[in-house]
């Protein structure tokens, strides 16, 4: 079988092999991959021209579809992935981890359309004022990057590593071009001929190179982004090169680091949360061999409680099975490769020079339902640190595989400064029972990690673990973890934008922001907006609304529907010490009352309200005060339909901005209006 890459439009071997692919469980050859004579100049430049350019012309809303239609169709033929996954060593869980968490990466991103417009690019934050009589402002766009994401994945997630990326990259409008680890692009290279077949990504959206691809970042260019999931010290050697650093290529380091899993010096033997420390700590040696960047390597117990985790770890290890996934009552595989045993057992000989070996052994262990010496079997190692502060090899060498290290400590700072010796890593966890205790150890740990898990028995049924990054939140970590976000949401996406500011007139900002920028024109819409479908409204269009003046029976009214009698409402004789002149109309009664008056009351287009947003009183209103609306289509977001019963509508956000007869505004809001299309086909 070779083993082909996916460029310019279609499959293609490379010249000769750069190596030849095994089967982690039986040692048998799978075949052979290569990217030799791949010309990585002219692939690039076809993401940026071909998929970069589809990207680009599509919205939010639309690449957020489009990612949605993605997930739907790989969860529907999943099956097809867990039969090869198996020939990485992984057991169900591991291939569930890698394909379905995968998967839902794609999910989770395609739901963040709703936070952004509808639009190719984004609108950031508030305009600045930056004049006095208000005809010149400031604003921030941020437009895809007119380039392509090179994703240089490591071999431990080779679904999961290029789909938590692409998601990410794809929905901000950018071309990826991913290199999987050579050791498992087997199972990368399936995928992508199902989302090749599937064409549901514009041509040029997503390359794939299986073999070593060396070259591929020769010619990166300013617009390009690089990101790098693997070892620090080939990260680092990565990031330094010329054409990164003279271009200033972003580059993203996502390094293996020495996680650490704390345990709470109040959760003694017996306990829930003790429990649940051994529980986790087994499952994070053992799921997928312990191949994970954020696999615990340091367990940082509580002085007087070592001999006990000890043994209770123990305990829970002689239960893991190791051998063939397909065997029933295994429930640990293999790691990737026998290269990945050599260097395993390397760095296990390394630790082994100060530390205690406490369990498991590097050459006698059962295997079920294969031959040890043909696969990539490994068993669970932990050893013991006794003196932790001096004898640093902990800190410093990582085995990654099913290795992890019991750390005593004296006091909660103790265990921190332990944390802290990992010199940065991707995730710690402390398991406690007293929030007194977890808030110490977070403050002060946190400069130290990316994510920080708080375990305990009011969370632990929900909790997805010390080991799983979680696509709405960041996935990253200081120092020795690269310094790197991934994921985190739309924080993750806006990693592929370009930031700019933009000065000019409301009127010219309004037109390139497509959001209404107060200042701009505010044409009288005819008809009324709420007589007036989705597609027949206009940014900016406006409704002046007749006035009403505010008289004290407005105000007892109110506080007799409302409930709400607050003294400044009620109390004129309160008002001492106060900013108040005399008693002040309920702001609440200022926003119902510009209702009454934007609202066009017949049925028509508009569906519901159904939100307020950015809510403000901005100045008092006393009795005899007359206010008048100004009611401003502020920006519009398109829908899908749901079903091909389901009404085609989009979202309408109106400016309401009432105003005394001073002129000046008293309140603003924004409300959210579900409007009918026109067009109902889609």
């Amino acid at each position: 079988m070779d083993v082909q890459n996916y460029i310019q439009g279609k499959w293609m071997n490379g010249e000769g092999t750069e190596l030849e692919l095994f089967n982690a469980i039986t040692g048998e050859q799978l075949g052979t991959t290569s990217s030799l004579g791949v010309d990585f100049e002219s692939v690039l430049n076809y993401g940026r021209k071909v998929g970069g350019a589809a990207l680009r012309s599509m919205t939010f809303q639309e690449r957020g579809r489009m990612l949605k239609a993605l997930a739907l169709h790989l969860i529907s033929i999943k099956e097809k992935f867990y039969t090869l996954s198996a020939a990485t060593g992984a057991t169900r869980i591991d291939s569930w981890i890698d394909i379905e968490g995968g998967i839902g990466n794609l999910f989770a991103n395609a739901s963040l359309r709703k936070q952004f417009p509808d639009l190719p690019y984004y609108v950031d934050g508030a305009a600045a004022p930056l004049s006095k009589n208000g005809t010149f402002i400031g604003h921030h766009i941020m437009v895809p990057k007119q380039g392509v994401a090179i994703h240089i994945n490591a071999f431990n997630f080779p679904i999961w590593g290029m789909l938590e990326k692409i998601a990410v990259n794809l929905m901000a409008g950018v071309p990826a071009i991913v290199k999987p680890s050579e050791y498992t692009c087997y199972l990368t290279e399936l995928m992508v001929r199902e989302i090749v077949a599937s064409k549901i990504l514009p041509e040029g959206a997503l390359q794939l190179v299986c073999g070593l691809g060396r070259g591929i970042i020769d010619y990166v260019n300013h617009n390009d982004v690089v990101t790098f999931t693997g070892s620090a010290h080939t990260g680092k050697k990565l990031k330094s090169l010329p054409q990164i650093i003279e271009n200033s290529v972003p580059f993203n380091l996502e390094a293996d680091s020495l996680n650490a899993a704390v345990l709470g010096e109040d959760a003694l033997p017996g306990s829930a949360e003790f429990d649940l420390f051994i529980k986790e700590v087994q499952r994070e040696i053992t799921v997928k061999t312990g191949q994970k960047c954020t696999a615990v390597r340091r367990i940082i117990v509580p002085e007087k409680l070592v001999e006990d985790v000890q043994n209770a770890l123990s305990k829970r290890l002689d239960k893991t099975v190791i051998g063939d996934p397909s065997q029933e009552g295994v429930r640990m595989g293999a790691l990737a490769s026998k290269t990945q045993v050599a260097r395993v057992k390397e760095n296990v000989v390394a630790l082994l020079s100060e530390q205690a070996l406490v369990y498991g052994d590097l050459e006698k262990f059962d295997v079920i339902g294969a031959d040890k010496s043909k696969g990539a079997f490994f068993s669970p190692i932990v050893m013991l640190n006794d003196d932790p502060f001096k004898k640093l090899t902990g800190h410093n060498i990582e085995a990654f595989g099913p290795v992890s290290t019991i750390m005593p400590y004296k006091s909660m700072e103790e265990a921190v400064e332990l944390v802290k010796l990992g010199k940065g890593s991707l995730v710690s966890s402390i398991v406690t029972a007293n929030d007194d205790l977890a808030r110490e150890f977070v403050t002060e740990a946190a400069c130290s990690n990316g994510r920080i898990l708080v375990l305990n028995e009011r969370c632990a049924k929900e909790s997805t673990g010390h080991g799983s990054p979680m696509p709405l939140l960041t996935h990253g970590g200081p120092g020795r973890a690269g310094g790197g976000e991934e994921m985190g949401g739309k924080r993750g996406i806006l990693h592929y934008l370009q930031r700019t500011a933009i000065q000019g007139h409301p009127q010219t900002v309004t037109k390139i922001t497509e959001q209404f920028q107060v200042g701009a024109d505010q044409p009288e819409a005819n008809p009324h907006v709420f007589r007036q479908h989705f597609e027949e409204l206009m940014v900016g269009d406006t409704v002046f609304t007749h006035k009403h003046t505010v008289t004290d029976a407005d105000i007892v009214n109110f506080a007799n529907v409302s409930g709400d009698n607050f003294y400044a409402h009620m109390d004129a004789t309160s008002l001492d010490g106060t900013i108040f002149e005399q008693r002040v109309a309920h702001g609440y009664f200022i926003l119902s009352k510009a209702a009454g008056l934007f609202v066009d009351p017949k049925k028509g287009p508009v569906l519901l309200n159904y939100g307020l947003d950015e809510a403000r009183f901005i100045k008092p209103v006393y009795p005899g005060a007359t206010i008048g609306v100004k009611f401003t289509v502020k920006e519009k977001i398109d829908q899908e339909k749901r079903s091909e019963d389901d009404i085609a509508k989009g979202i309408v956000r109106f400016l309401v901005d009432v105003y005394d007869e001073t002129g000046e505004t008293v309140a603003l809001a924004t409300i959210l209006t579900m409007v009918r299309k026109l067009d109902q086909r889609n």
